[in-house]
């Protein structure tokens, strides 16, 4: 799960636009996707381009496009003739962040960790089994630094906090299999020694990859319970192999499963046991 890779977001346009093909409310999908795509692009994107990234017919791109610009959540600028996004999202993200509790709890946690330990850690919300999205982070004082931001979006089940999400998710092994095909990793696991690793999280409470998702950054992940039988959010800290080893990284995990058992504990006000 962490970091933003450099390879072609080319699957991840065809995704959108296969999405808004499954639609139920494809207006509504349409503007969505316009949206993602405008903030993951580095430079703001012309008409023709839109379209063509979700398969959309101008004529129906140009119509959503104006109604976003409309309600002031995309700039058109008239001398290039490209969108991107405007302040009006900034509205909306504020209001989200102002009432999550989860971010305001959870942000003197990772501070506390992220100077003890050296390491990057991350406070992510969980959306099921079709991504994970980070809403707060604190970086590593190292030279190790990594491009996620808050809103950077991942899936699901990618690196370790995919495999707490699975450990104390109910899925079926088809299901799985078939979104496990589609993660890539440095140094991919076999889906058997995923599955191993699994159920090692289930064990232990915490999952860790080592390695598999980029070579030489160890990542370790606990989850976060906001009820007794929904997992919603997880903590994950990311740093790079050999110096998480000699920080030590069992005293890491330990510190990372204690502030999320904390945190389970004021977000649902009972006590909530380690696992399901």
């Amino acid at each position: 799960m962490v970091t933003q890779r450099s390879k072609s977001n080319t699957p991840k346009d065809q995704k959108l636009a296969n999405a808004l093909k499954e639609s139920k409310a494809p207006a509504i999908s349409r503007a969505a996707a316009i949206l993602r795509l405008l903030g993951k692009s580095e430079t703001p994107l012309g008409l023709q381009s839109i379209a063509r990234a979700l398969n959309l017919v101008p004529s129906t791109c140009l119509y959503v496009l104006r109604a976003l610009v409309d309600e002031e959540f995309v700039s058109f600028d008239t001398d290039t003739k490209r969108y991107s996004l405007e302040a009006g999202v900034l509205t909306l993200a504020r209001h989200w962040l102002r009432r999550n509790q989860f971010t305001d709890l959870s942000q003197p946690v990772l501070n506390r960790i992220s100077q003890e330990f050296d390491v990057t850690v991350l406070g992510v919300n969980v959306v099921g089994l079709e991504h994970i999205i980070v809403v707060a982070i604190s970086q590593a004082g190292n030279n190790f630094q990594i491009s996620a931001q808050v809103g950077s979006r991942f899936p699901a089940m990618i690196s370790a906090t995919g495999r707490c999400i699975v450990a104390f998710g109910d899925y079926t092994e088809q299901e799985l299999e078939e979104k496990f095909k589609t993660l890539r990793w440095d140094e991919p696991p076999t889906f058997d020694e995923w599955k191993a690793q699994i159920g090692q999280a289930r064990i232990d409470g915490f999952a860790v990859d080592e390695g598999n998702y980029i070579s030489g950054v160890t990542v370790v992940a606990a989850p976060v319970w906001k009820s007794r039988d929904k997992l919603s959010h997880a903590l994950v800290a990311i740093g790079i192999s050999s110096v998480l080893k000699r920080n030590g990284l069992p005293e890491l995990q330990q510190a990372l499963l204690k502030s999320a058992q904390t945190l389970s504990n004021q977000l649902s006000g009972e006590v909530l046991a380690q696992a399901k």
